[in-house]
């Protein structure tokens, strides 16, 4: 699975051809959230509400990224990084 971002302790990937709805995936340490990109609700997982809350500040930043790369690895396999939250 790709790994497009990686910033405090938070990784985010997404998979190729993956199921809908467009979504990604915030790990930290053990846990996993589930995202949707044009809301950024979770789906499903468990993460701590200050990491959830900073997985959405990141997304909201990058939207247009993650809508580019969801397309991209649906079509192409391929993606691109993008940068971490500062």
């Amino acid at each position: 699975m790709p790994e497009l971002c990686r910033f405090l302790g938070i990784v985010i990937q997404m998979y190729f051809n993956d199921h809908m709805p467009p979504h990604f995936h915030a790990i930290y340490n053990d846990l996993e959230g589930v995202f949707e990109l044009s809301t950024f609700e979770m789906l499903e997982g468990n993460l701590p509400a200050r990491v959830k809350g900073l997985v959405v500040e990141w997304a909201t930043l990058h939207k247009q990224d993650l809508l580019d790369n969801w397309i991209s690895l649906t079509n192409t396999g391929e993606y691109k990084k993008i940068d971490p939250l500062v």
